[in-house]
């Protein structure tokens, strides 16, 4: 394209924009440098640089703040004069549009949408599954479980509040002055009731004031979430008078109640008013005359906190499709392995497991069941264990402590062993884990299923459980709630936003950095990413921003649910299902230090989430935040990866998309470069680089394959930028002057 036709065209722009005046750096080089600049003037804008073999569908896209481009400026100008589609930096993730109390509002996607496609250009969605920029509050909100309210209890009592927790037991004190001194030598019963908004305990002591007698070997007081008794006896070996009750340690809300002092032997109540009836307060009661708590008589609070049961294995309804590695089968010349799956052939048509032993055997462990939690158990922790179960014969069983599968620690687990019958049996209990596991880190039951040794049977469970137990004022929500509720959630979220874009926006990041960078599996496939302290089945540590559907949702289904919904919702808006692509986008997919893991570990994982034969996936986005090495072999080393990124996702069938492109400079010594710093040789290697990515994009991936490249930052990032700060990641500088990777990428897209 001539010059001054693009001239012509951007005047076009310009008149039909909100601003009067554009500043046009970004048609042509740095002006105090015209003699290594000068040249980029006689370059076209870049969409007009695309040589006719990539074709009229290809699309060449920028990263936009939407804020700045809804000002109708420079921004605005510069993309739609070099691009034919823009993709929202963060205005389209869901933070953005989600508050902290569900309410979503997408005003600004569709103001958004609207502007960018009427000036002709095609809007990418990015993104709708990701684990950040999340309204973390929201979500935690929903599955939060369901508080118990206090159970309903009559009468008073005396409430003490505490503004802190302070060092010593003495720096918050009550005291109980007796009309009747207690006796050397006599025995007495002391017995109370409590309640504490925080477990603790304290000391209490007997004196007599100001004689230097008190007593500090006698029990402790208790206090915890519920109601609980507290009873003692003890012996003063001198007369007291007070009672002193030393909680200097406690900072909230301490509740006394039913408080009686008995000399053995009597009835008396030597505490006046120890049920806290009376309206009034006993004038025996005092504190020392510094100390800030407060002291009254109340209504008596209800107890708000119960058993809860949190089930520490995953699938043990023995869903299909769901992971069954908690429960493995040991049969004689046989691998381990994950029980499989009977449907329909368990108690009221529950899916349920078989195992068979073998006759003759020597051990009655030659045949077993492995049940493996999800948690490590310590000593003397409590748990309730439920599963159903019979066999083809009458015969006892065996249970013993593992670590794993085959690691025996200890004989004995279960409090009693059952006993199989041929007709099914529901096994329920709760227990102790034994102190033969102190440290060894136990997680798996092992039942012996040779204790008849000269018989073979088939054994069958199904509907285990095996329960941490809590005590607390929520009752959790189980996996399948959590999951149901996040299902709805997503739902809600991708509904929402297919409507603010009412078909306009066809193609989609429908789940964003899905895969980790390690962790392979048995097929050496990357784990997904998941959040610190995951635990599947049990309970889950979201920091920050950060949620993971996967958490809650699964590996699979998670990914299986956002593409379904975003096919439902568009169509639902106007959208032709056949215009719909959705990618899997990630980072690091070029990455030379795993040999391209990352990418091949994605591949996998997406014929793993196609393999229902309904979910279908179009194609693969590709980051590709990289750097240009000034060191020759590291550099050959990075580009060898970046052939070799698209030579798999070329083989995977799937469409291609470069999806964030920019690129910082590393030099020779491995030290990252700041934007002020880059030498005019640097300048043009960076350029250089340029060319070649998408030079090698055109010739590797097949024009079928050719969703298109998104260069991710215009400019230059700016020091105080939250991406790669004070890095030369743009083909414009921050003044909006062309660089020579302007150049570069424009050769790259006109093969010249």
């Amino acid at each position: 394209m001539k010059k001054q036709l693009f001239i012509s065209a951007l005047g076009v722009i310009i008149m039909t924009s909100c601003a009067d005046t554009f500043d046009q750096n970004f048609e042509v080089g740095r002006p105090d440098m015209d003699g290594q600049y000068d040249y980029l003037k006689e370059y076209a804008p870049l969409k007009d640089c695309m040589a006719e073999t990539v074709g009229a569908g290809f699309h060449l896209g920028i990263g936009t703040t939407v804020d700045d481009y809804m000002k109708q400026e420079t921004v605005y100008t510069l993309t739609n004069s070099n691009f034919n589609e823009t993709v929202a930096g963060n205005a389209m993730k869901m933070a953005s549009c989600v508050g902290d109390d569900g309410v979503m509002d997408f005003a600004k996607v569709t103001s958004y949408v609207n502007m960018a496609t009427d000036a002709g250009l095609s809007v990418f969605g990015h993104t709708l599954a990701w684990h950040s920029q999340q309204p973390i509050n929201w979500l935690k909100s929903l599955i939060a479980g369901t508080e118990i309210p206090p159970t309903p209890v009559e009468g008073n009592c005396l409430h003490i509040n505490t503004p802190e927790a302070k060092t010593n037991p003495w720096d918050w004190q009550m005291y109980y002055d007796l009309s009747t001194p207690l006796e050397a030598g006599k025995t007495y019963s002391f017995s109370m009731t409590t309640k504490s908004s925080v477990d603790t305990s304290f000391p209490f002591w007997i004196e007599k004031p100001g004689v230097g007698n008190t007593h500090y070997g006698l029990p402790q007081i208790t206090c915890a979430s519920n109601w609980g008794k507290v009873s003692f006896t003890f012996q003063p070996n001198s007369e007291c008078t007070r009672l002193l009750f030393n909680f200097g340690a406690f900072g909230g809300d301490l509740y006394f109640d039913d408080m009686v002092l008995v000399e053995e032997g009597t009835d008396i109540n030597l505490i006046d008013n120890g049920e806290f009836e009376e309206p009034k307060l006993s004038d025996s009661w005092s504190k020392p005359s510094w100390h800030a708590h407060t002291y009254s008589i109340a209504r008596k609070p209800g107890d708000v906190s119960q058993d809860i049961f949190i089930d520490q294995l995953t699938n043990g309804n023995m869903e299909v499709g769901q992971s069954m590695d908690n429960f493995i089968v040991r049969e004689p010349g046989k691998s381990d392995v994950p029980g499989t799956i009977l449907q329909g052939e368990g108690p009221d048509g529950k899916n349920c497991i078989a195992i068979t032993s073998m006759s003759g055997a020597v051990n009655t462990h030659d045949t077993q069941f492995f049940i493996t939690s999800n948690k490590v158990w310590e000593a003397g922790e409590q748990y309730r264990i439920s599963f159903w179960y019979k066999a083809t014969a009458k015969a006892p069983s065996e249970t013993q402590c593992h670590v794993a599968p085959g690691g025996y620690i200890h004989w004995a687990m279960l409090p009693q062993n059952p006993t199989f019958t041929t007709e099914w049996q529901h096994y329920e209990a709760k227990g102790i884990i034994p102190s033969q596991v102190e440290g060894k880190g136990m997680r798996t039951i092992a039942f012996n299923l040779n204790a008849d040794k000269d018989n073979a049977h088939t054994y069958y469970f199904a509907d285990i459980h095996w329960e941490t137990i809590e005590k607390g004022n929520v009752i959790p929500l189980t996996p399948e709630e959590k999951k149901d509720t996040l299902t709805w959630a997503m739902d809600k979220w991708i509904g929402g936003m297919m409507a603010a874009c009412e078909g306009k926006v066809k193609a989609w990041d429908v789940v964003n950095e899905a895969v980790s960078g390690g962790n392979p599996d048995s097929e050496g496939v990357f784990a997904l990413q998941h959040s610190e302290g995951y635990n599947p089945g049990g309970t889950w540590d979201v920091g920050g921003d950060a949620f993971y559907w996967q958490d809650f949702m699964g590996d699979i289904d998670y990914v299986r649910t956002a593409v379904a919904l975003a096919r439902k919702h568009y169509e639902a808006n106007g959208g032709t299902p056949a215009d719909l692509k959705l990618f899997v986008n990630d980072y690091n997919l070029e990455s030379d230090w795993d040999d391209n893991g990352k990418v091949k570990s994605l591949i996998k994982w997406i014929e793993r989430w196609e393999a229902d034969g309904v979910t279908k996936i179009d194609g693969i986005g590709t980051q590709m935040h990289i750097s240009c090495y000034m060191n020759p072999q590291t550099q050959e080393s990075k580009k060898k990866h970046i052939t070799k990124m698209f030579e798999l996702i070329a083989a995977s069938g799937k469409m291609c998309r470069v999806s964030e492109l920019d690129m910082g400079l590393v030099d020779a010594d491995g030290n990252k470069v700041s934007t002020a710093n880059v030498t005019e040789e640097q300048h043009k290697a960076m350029a250089e680089m340029y060319k070649f990515v998408v030079s090698e994009y055109l010739r590797i991936i097949p024009a079928a394959q050719q969703w298109g490249i998104c260069q991710w930052c215009a400019t230059d990032s700016p020091a105080g930028s939250g991406w790669r700060a004070n890095e030369p990641v743009g083909l414009w500088d921050s003044n909006y002057y062309r660089k020579h990777t302007y150049a570069g990428f424009a050769d790259g897209l006109s093969g010249k």
